[in-house]
């Protein structure tokens, strides 16, 4: 198993849960109308506030997209990721279990002023040859009173198992980012360009990210990723090197991720991620987790819920800093499970 969200190659969910189809589609629809509500209020709110007094660098995020699971995480998922997770930090584990995910989410910081929207889909199911693919695409807008830093995010992945046990991904990644504004005190504190072009992209390339899993034995995985391996001129896509391990099994799994990080900051920089989760009553999803981030010099918690279905999940997180860069982050999304609906088989 390869955890408990992600069935091993070969393996197919029950035909039907107890659960009637038309209840899951009932709170599909809900979970669908809240997450609107709630995103168009935070919008609404984030619009009309003041600029923020945070450096950009920590709404920025390192230009990294987030599913609510990687938040609760920590980010501590290169070695346990599945599915659209895997796409944005580990592409190769896209290929670990037979699964058909499409995902819709938000990300929202209230004090750095930012908010992302996307979607992504990942097919491990259709190709009988282990090759899994996944495509992205998020619209980001950060600071409008500030920085005013808006960007497009569009990634497509490959994956490839080469057995059970080693695993090989890559993920191009588009990035067409504009940005005219500058902070209420002019310059950031890291980073003294900060004032852009206006209405023109001062970043428009294309890079790319690659993953290697190693699998021992089922419970146990390592991960090696890069991020944004090439145009090393640009600081908006921060070359980045992980190594993860993880653990799980069939209710619980345990995650730690190491990353070092370059052209941010005038020095490299790491981070450090742990985090945990277990599925109770075989439906509820609780998370929790760590980060540390060098550049920064900012520790942060974090936790979450999920809401999982046969057909379905529902997931909500929250990280916050709890020292040094005051901040927090908010992420949902709902994912269909295609592959529960027999597509694919």
């Amino acid at each position: 198993m390869v955890d408990f969200f992600s069935p091993p190659r070969g393996t197919f969910l029950s035909p039907r849960p107890p659960r009637p189809f038309a209840l899951a589609s009932k709170w599909a629809r809900g979970a669908i109308a809240l997450s609107f509500s709630l995103a168009t209020a935070l919008y609404a709110t984030s619009s009309r506030a003041d600029a923020s007094s945070l450096p950009p660098e920590v709404g920025y995020n390192y230009g990294e997209m987030e599913t609510p699971r990687i938040t609760a995480l920590g980010g501590a998922l290169r070695a346990t990721s599945h599915s659209t997770s895997a796409l944005y930090l580990n592409p190769a584990n896209m290929a670990r279990g037979d699964l058909y995910r499409i995902e819709a989410a938000a990300q929202i910081y209230p004090e750095a002023r930012r908010q992302s929207y996307g979607a992504a889909v990942v097919d491990s199911v259709i190709s009988s040859w282990q090759i899994s693919g996944g495509f992205a695409a998020n619209w980001s807008l950060q600071d409008p009173k500030g920085v005013n830093r808006r960007w497009a995010d569009i990634r497509f992945g490959l994956a490839i198992g080469l057995g059970d046990h080693i695993y090989l991904g890559m993920a191009g990644k588009s990035l067409a980012l504009k940005q005219d504004g500058t902070t209420p005190l002019g310059a950031s504190e890291f980073d003294p360009i900060d004032g852009g072009l206006f209405e023109k992209n001062i970043v428009s390339t294309v890079t790319f990210d690659a993953g290697l899993t190693v699998v021992p034995v089922p419970q146990f995985a390592i991960a090696v990723t890069g991020h944004n391996l090439t145009n090393r001129k640009y600081s908006y896509l921060p070359m980045t090197g992980g190594l993860g391990i993880g653990f799980s099994d069939k209710d619980f799994s345990l995650s730690a991720d190491a990353v070092i990080e370059k052209r941010t900051f005038e020095e490299t920089t790491f981070r450090f991620m742990g985090g945990g989760e277990y599925l109770a009553a075989n439906v509820l999803a609780i998370r929790a987790g760590y980060r540390y981030d060098d550049g920064l010099l900012t520790h942060a918690i974090s936790g979450g819920l999920g809401y999982v279905a046969q057909e379905f999940s529902v997931d909500a997180s929250v990280r916050h800093g709890v020292s040094g860069q005051r901040y927090t982050a908010i992420v949902f999304g709902f994912t269909l499970h295609i592959e529960a609906m027999g597509v694919g088989r």
